[in-house]
């Protein structure tokens, strides 16, 4: 898979993209990235790529021009006049805005994007880009969460983790990802390791039980409690059965029990 970042900063990503599993898979093959500054695309002898918004209020807004140039320079293409939506079909990668005002990243979406073999994914700074790059060039818009950061840089960063996990032969366990936390819509059971006994806390029984049809059922409960306990929110979407959805009534239950005066 390969991604293109279109940045104002490049150097953030030094050491990053280097390291642990990514700088792996790139080593391995299975992931090429490419670093583009947006403002080596800028016209003129500044190369200045932001100005101030019309109708005024504060901060600047990314110019379209080095934006647009890039992509056409990247892709050896020139936008159409109904813009690059249109050139999907043809086979041309998304293009993807990191901003705080598109649709939150879940792993549902990483899942989408990861059957792609190239993406773009372009940085937003400032108080944000031109609307017409919204419009006529950008395919997607994903934010990481509900907050703002500086600019759309570390918010890549995060992109390229979740869907180089998803790429076949970048983990060495083929199902690795399968019980991750959101795959199925849950959060993940609790995990334990050697020592059985640290500082008079033990392991769970049934984790040392070598009985493994009671070892699934205990995870899928562990999983399922704490779902319920921190985000009950993500059970609306969950993919549940109906042993499931009885095993959560029995935990709601007990806690309406337990606040019974």
């Amino acid at each position: 898979m390969r991604f293109d970042i279109l940045t104002l900063f490049p150097e953030m990503f030094a050491g990053v993209f280097d390291a642990t599993i990514i700088g792996r898979a790139r080593e391995m093959g299975h992931v090429e990235i490419v670093l583009r500054n947006i403002r080596d695309y800028a016209p003129g002898k500044h190369h200045v790529t932001d100005d101030t918004p019309y109708g005024g209020g504060g901060g600047m807004i990314m110019k379209p021009e080095p934006i647009f140039n890039a992509v056409e320079a990247i892709l050896g293409i020139e936008i159409p006049p109904d813009g690059y939506r249109s050139l999907l079909q043809q086979g041309y990668p998304p293009i993807i805005l990191l901003t705080p005002q598109g649709r939150l990243l879940k792993q549902a979406v990483a899942r989408e994007l990861a059957v792609h073999e190239r993406l773009l994914l372009l940085c937003g700074r400032y108080e944000g880009v031109d609307e017409r790059v919204c419009q006529f060039l950008v395919t997607d818009e994903l934010s990481i969460g509900d907050y703002v950061l500086s600019g759309g840089e570390i918010a890549a960063m995060v992109l390229v983790d979740v869907l180089t996990r998803l790429i076949p032969g970048v983990l060495g366990d083929p199902e690795a990802t399968a019980n991750d936390s959101h795959s199925a819509g849950l959060l993940e059971y609790p995990h334990y390791t050697r020592p059985a006994n640290y500082r008079g806390q033990t392991v769970p029984d049934i984790l040392l039980s070598g009985h493994h049809a009671k070892l699934t059922e205990w995870r899928r409960q562990q999983s399922l409690a704490r779902t319920l306990a921190r985000r009950p929110d993500l059970l609306a979407e969950a993919e549940l059965s109906e042993v499931d959805r009885k095993y959560l009534a029995t935990l709601q239950d007990s806690s309406e029990d337990e606040v019974t005066p």
